[in-house]
C-alpha cells in the first residue's frame, strides 16, 4: 500500500472503532464533517485528519508563450501534534522544490501518478506550520485553457481563463483538492501588459501594479473558507460595467454593450434570492462573460460568475442560468457537497433555488415551464442512466475508480430538485422556506455530506413525524435508484397547448407562425422537442424556413433544432450544424450532438470524425474529456 492509502485504512479503521485521533497541535481544529466515515473523499490523496491545508497564497505569473503558470504556492497548514508529513494533490505540476516559511528546503515526494487523480506531493514537515512550493503547471494543465486572438471576440489578445470543478485545480495548484477541505487564499497574479486578470475573490488592486519588465500584478483577497475548486482565474483584454450596487460584468470590449443589456436584471436576482434565503454573504456579485470555448454553462465561482456568451440570446430569455448561478452563492458555495458522491447536495439544491427565483422575478407561468422542461430532461436521464434500475438514478453515487465528472448528470439536477419540491408539498412552502433559510445559516462556509444533510432533515424537519417520513421517504430518495411514485412533477399550464400544436404540424398541419412569434424560449423549445424523431424532409424544410431554425441566434432553440436535423438527417441543416460546433464549446450542446451523429452510421460518423478533427483543438479539456469517449 502507498502512504497515502497507509493513511486512509488506519484512519478510517480509527473513526470505525471509535478511538481518539490525535488533538491538532494548530488552529483552526478540523470540521467536525472531516472526521465523519462518509466524508472520506476518494478523489483526493489528503489526509486531512494528519495535516489539513488552511490557506492558500499564490505566488504566479502567467505565460503565455509557454502556456503556463509559475511561481509560488504558500500554504499554512493546521497538523496533528506527532504529525510528519502532509499529502497534497497534483497533477502535472513540475515541482522545483519546497520550502519552510524561513527559505529551508524540505523534503518532498512526487509519487506515482493516476490517469484521473494524478500524483500525491508528500512533503516531510519538519514542525512547519507554513509550506511553499515553487513549482510550474503544464502546458497541457486540465484546469487552464490558453486561447489565440483568434479565439476570442476582440480577436487582438490572447485570454486564459480556468475551470476547476471537479478536480481539475490540482493542474495549477498544488494543494488539498477536496471540496470538504474548505481553505481562504490569496494570489499575487502578473498578467502580460495590456491584459487584466480578475479572479473569484476581493479585487485588491483593480488597476494591478506595474512589474519590472512589463507587465502588471494583480492582487486579490478570499477571506471566507472555500472549497478548492472554487479558485478561479481569468486574463484577458477585459473591461467592467456595473449593473447595480453590488453587481457587474466583465467582458471583452467588443461585446460589452449587448452582454451588459442582457444582464440588466442581476442585481433584482440577487434581491430576490435573499429575500428567500437571507443575506448574500460574499459582499459584490459580478459576472465574467468568457469566449465561447467555456465548457459549461456557467461556473459558481465566489464572487465571480464564469459564464458562456451561448447565454446573450438579445432578448433575456436564458438569464435563467444566471439565477441558477447566483443560486449557488447559498447552495454550493456557501454551503457546498463534501465529496463528488454527494454532487446532488449542489446541484439538486440549486436547481430548486433557481426556480424559485425566476418565479419571484418573472412569475408562476415562467417559472413552470422552466421546472416542465426540467422534469423532460431528468426523464432523458434517467433513460441515459440506464433506465429506472440504473445504479447512477441514485443522488448519492457510487464513484469508486471513476471520475468524479461521471457523476455531473441531470439525475444530480434534476431528481435532486424534484425531491426538494417533494418535500416541500409535504410540509408547505412555509415550513421549507424557513427550513432552508436555517439550514444554510446552520451551515454556513461549512461543508456537507448527504448523510448530514439527512439528519439535519430529520432532526429539524421531520422531528420525529413518523407520518411525514413515510410520506417523504427520504431514504428511497438518496439512496435507492429510480423516481419514487410520490415524486412532484410541475406542469405548465402552457404547454398542452403548445404539444397539440406540434402534433398538428406531425400530421401535416402548417407551421403555427403567428404562435411563434408569441411564444417564450421555453414555449418554443419545448415545440420542437415535441416533434416526432422521424419527419419527412419537407416538414423539416418547411419549418427550417418558417422559423429561421438554421440561422437561429438562441442557443438553447438552436441546438434542440439541430438534434431533429442530425435525427432525420436533414443535410440543409449541416452548415448550421458545422458552425454552431466549431463556434462554441459549450458542453452541453457539444457533446449530445457528437452522440448524436455518430448515432447516424454511414451519414453522421464521417461528419462527426471530420468535424471534431478540426474543432478538438477549440475545446477546454473538459470538453474534449467527454466527447474524446464518443467519437473515439
Amino acid at each position: 500500500m502507498t502512504f497515502q492509502a497507509r493513511g486512509r485504512a488506519v484512519l478510517l479503521s480509527l473513526l470505525l472503532c471509535g478511538a481518539a485521533l490525535p488533538a491538532l497541535a494548530q488552529t483552526p481544529p478540523v470540521p467536525a464533517i472531516l472526521a465523519t466515515p462518509e466524508a472520506r473523499d476518494i478523489h483526493s490523496y489528503a489526509q486531512p485528519l494528519v495535516a489539513r491545508v488552511t490557506h492558500v497564497d499564490l505566488d504566479l505569473t502567467a505565460d503565455f508563450a509557454n502556456r503556463k503558470m509559475t511561481g509560488t504556492a504558500a500554504l499554512d497548514i493546521a497538523a496533528a501534534s506527532d504529525a510528519k508529513a502532509v499529502v497534497l494533490d497534483t497533477k502535472g505540476l513540475i515541482i522545483h522544490g519546497v520550502t519552510d516559511a524561513k527559505g529551508t528546503a524540505l523534503p518532498y515526494i512526487l509519487g506515482k501518478a493516476d490517469p484521473i487523480l494524478g500524483a500525491p506531493l508528500t512533503i516531510t514537515l519538519n514542525g512547519a506550520g507554513r509550506i511553499v512550493v515553487s513549482y510550474d503547471s503544464a502546458p497541457d494543465g486540465a484546469a487552464l485553457q490558453w486561447l489565440t486572438p483568434a479565439q476570442t471576440a476582440g480577436k487582438k489578445s490572447p485570454y486564459l481563463f480556468s475551470q476547476g470543478e471537479a478536480i481539475l485545480n490540482r493542474t495549477w495548484i498544488p494543494t488539498q483538492d477536496s471540496p470538504g477541505i474548505r481553505q481562504t487564499w490569496t494570489a499575487r497574479i502578473v498578467a502580460p501588459a495590456g491584459l487584466k486578470a480578475v479572479m473569484s475573490a476581493e479585487m485588491l488592486t483593480p488597476d494591478g501594479e506595474p512589474v519590472a519588465g512589463g507587465g502588471r500584478a494583480y492582487r486579490f483577497k478570499m477571506d471566507k473558507p472555500v472549497a478548492s475548486y472554487l479558485i478561479a482565474i481569468a486574463i484577458g483584454d477585459l473591461t467592467f460595467t456595473p449593473l447595480g450596487k453590488r453587481t457587474g460584468v466583465y467582458t471583452e470590449p467588443s461585446v460589452m454593450k449587448k452582454t451588459a443589456n442582457e444582464l440588466v436584471d442581476v442585481e433584482k436576482m440577487v434581491e430576490a434570492a435573499e429575500g428567500l434565503y437571507g443575506p448574500y454573504a460574499w459582499g459584490r456579485y459580478d459576472l465574467l462573460v468568457l469566449p465561447p470555448s467555456f465548457p459549461f454553462g456557467g461556473m459558481e465561482n465566489p464572487r465571480l460568475t464564469f459564464a458562456t456568451p451561448t447565454i446573450i440570446a438579445g432578448d433575456r430569455s436564458l438569464v435563467s442560468l444566471v439565477a441558477h448561478e447566483l443560486a449557488h452563492s447559498w447552495s454550493g458555495n456557501l454551503v457546498n457537497n463534501a465529496t463528488w458522491s454527494d454532487f446532488w447536495l449542489n446541484e439538486g439544491f440549486t436547481d430548486y433555488f433557481e426556480n424559485r427565483i425566476m418565479e419571484r422575478l418573472y412569475g408562476k407561468p415562467r417559472a413552470d415551464m422552466l421546472a416542465d422542461l426540467g422534469w423532460s430532461d431528468l426523464q432523458a436521464a434517467i433513460k441515459d442512466a440506464g433506465g429506472l434500475t440504473g445504479a447512477d438514478t441514485r443522488l448519492h453515487l457510487d464513484l469508486t475508480g471513476r471520475d468524479p465528472d461521471d457523476g455531473m448528470t441531470d439525475i444530480a439536477y434534476q431528481k435532486g430538485a424534484t425531491f426538494l419540491r417533494t418535500i416541500e408539498k409535504a410540509v408547505g412552502r412555509p415550513a421549507w422556506d424557513a427550513y432552508l433559510k436555517a439550514y444554510f445559516a446552520r451551515h454556513a462556509f461549512q461543508s456537507q455530506t448527504t448523510a448530514g444533510f439527512v439528519a439535519d432533515l430529520r432532526q429539524n424537519l421531520i422531528k420525529g413525524d413518523t407520518k411525514l417520513e413515510a410520506a417523504i421517504g427520504i431514504d428511497r430518495w438518496v439512496y435507492e435508484v429510480g423516481l419514487p411514485n410520490n415524486a412532484v412533477h410541475i406542469q405548465s399550464a402552457a404547454f398542452p397547448a403548445v404539444d397539440a400544436l406540434a402534433a398538428v404540424y406531425a400530421k401535416g398541419g402548417g407551421a403555427p407562425l403567428a404562435r411563434w412569434k408569441a411564444w417564450s424560449t421555453p414555449e418554443r423549445t419545448r415545440f420542437i422537442a415535441s416533434l416526432p424523431r422521424a419527419l419527412p424532409v419537407e416538414r423539416l424544410a418547411t419549418l427550417d424556413k418558417a422559423f429561421g431554425l438554421s440561422a437561429q441566434g438562441n442557443s438553447e432553440i438552436r441546438f434542440v433544432w439541430l438534434e431533429l436535423a442530425v435525427a432525420n438527417r436533414y443535410a440543409p441543416a449541416t452548415p448550421s450544424l458545422e458552425a454552431f460546433l466549431t463556434d462554441q464549446g459549450r458542453r452541453k450542446f457539444v457533446a449530445p450532438l457528437f452522440k448524436d451523429l455518430m448515432a447516424q452510421g454511414d451519414w453522421g460518423q464521417p461528419i462527426a470524425k471530420r468535424l471534431y478533427a478540426k474543432t478538438r483543438p477549440l475545446y477546454h479539456a473538459v470538453t474534449r474529456q467527454t466527447v474524446d469517449g464518443i467519437v473515439k
